[in-house]
C-alpha cells in the first residue's frame, strides 16, 4: 500500500479527535450566562468556523465576552470530555510509515490544537499545525490550507484535505487540493456529499482505504 496523496491535512475536531461533545457543552455554557439557548442543529453548524466571529454574529456586542467564557470552561473540562477516534492512531502511524507527511488545519487556535493532540495521543505524528492565528482569512477560504502546504514545501496538487464539514471540502477544492469528508464527526453526509469530496467515508477503515493503494495501481 502506498499513500494516494504524499501530504495528509486533517481538520481537528470532528475528524482527529472526537471533540463534538466538548464543544456543544462549551456553546450551551457560554451562551447559558446570557439565559440564552440553541438547538442542537444551530450548535452543531457552528463547528468548523472560528469562535469569536460566530458568538459575535449570533450575539452582537458579546462575542469577545463569551469566547472568553467558552475557552475557559472548555479548558477546564477539555480532557475530561476530549475521545479518541477508534483506529486513528494506527492510521497516522500508518501513513508516516508509508512515507506520508500529515498536518492538522483547524480554525481554532494552534495551541489549542496541540492541546488536543497531546490529549489522544497524536502530537508526535504531525508535522505542521495551521491554527487560527496563521492566517487572516479561515475555511472556506483556502488560505489556511495553503498555509500548511507552504510550511511543508509541497505543492498543493500532493495534498489531500480530510474533513467533517462542508467548509472542509470547500476549502480543499478551493485550494487545488484532494478532499474526503467524514461522516463521524458534525456534517451530515448527504451535505457532505453534495460538496464534492473524492470520498466520503463512515469509519477509519474506509479512510483508510481512501487515502491509501495497492502499489502499481495507477491513478487514484
Amino acid at each position: 500500500m502506498t499513500p494516494r496523496w504524499p501530504v495528509v491535512l486533517f481538520d481537528f475536531d470532528g475528524t482527529l479527535a472526537d471533540t463534538i461533545p466538548l464543544i456543544v457543552a462549551s456553546y450551551h455554557h457560554a451562551i447559558g450566562t446570557l439565559g440564552e439557548v440553541a438547538d442542537e442543529a444551530e450548535v452543531l453548524s457552528w463547528i468548523g468556523r472560528p469562535l469569536q466571529p460566530v458568538l459575535e454574529e449570533r450575539y452582537p456586542g458579546r462575542g469577545a465576552e463569551l469566547t472568553d467564557v467558552y475557552r475557559r470552561w472548555n479548558l477546564a473540562h477539555h480532557d475530561d470530555l476530549i475521545r479518541s477516534v477508534q483506529g486513528m492512531p494506527e492510521l497516522l502511524a500508518e501513513l508516516h510509515d508509508r512515507g506520508a507527511r500529515t498536518g492538522v488545519v483547524s480554525s481554532k487556535k494552534a495551541e489549542t490544537v496541540r492541546l488536543g493532540l497531546r490529549a489522544v495521543g497524536l502530537d508526535d505524528v504531525i508535522d505542521v499545525v495551521a491554527g487560527q492565528d496563521e492566517t487572516e482569512h479561515h475555511k472556506p477560504h483556502p488560505a489556511p490550507l495553503l498555509y500548511a502546504a507552504e510550511r511543508l514545501e509541497v505543492a498543493v496538487a500532493e495534498c489531500v484535505y480530510v474533513g467533517d464539514a462542508t467548509v472542509d471540502v470547500q476549502a480543499a477544492r478551493a485550494a487545488g487540493m484532494g478532499a474526503v469528508a467524514v461522516t463521524w464527526g458534525a456534517g451530515e453526509e448527504a451535505a457532505l456529499a453534495a460538496t464534492g469530496p473524492d470520498a466520503v467515508v463512515a469509519d477509519v477503515a474506509g479512510l483508510r482505504g481512501a487515502l491509501l493503494h495497492q502499489a502499481g495501481v495507477v491513478g487514484r
